[in-house]
């Protein structure tokens, strides 16, 4: 199990690093288009990445 969570844990952050690495203007544009909404939408969005999230864990799972 912790191996488990240390791979996912490990993956988001070269995922993280790959866009600040590559991409680091779009960090800035992806932060002023979050600023122009609201937090329900903002929480709604994060929301639904968390189930995404969820729905990829399962799927995962099943193909163990």
């Amino acid at each position: 199990m912790i191996e488990t969570i240390l791979l996912a844990l490990g993956l988001v952050l070269i995922l993280e690093g790959l866009v600040y690495a590559l991409a680091p203007s779009l960090i800035e544009e992806l932060l002023k288009a979050l600023q122009s909404l609201s937090i329900a939408q903002r929480r709604q969005i994060g929301i639904l990445v968390l189930a995404l999230g969820i729905v990829l864990i399962v799927m995962a799972r099943q193909f163990r």
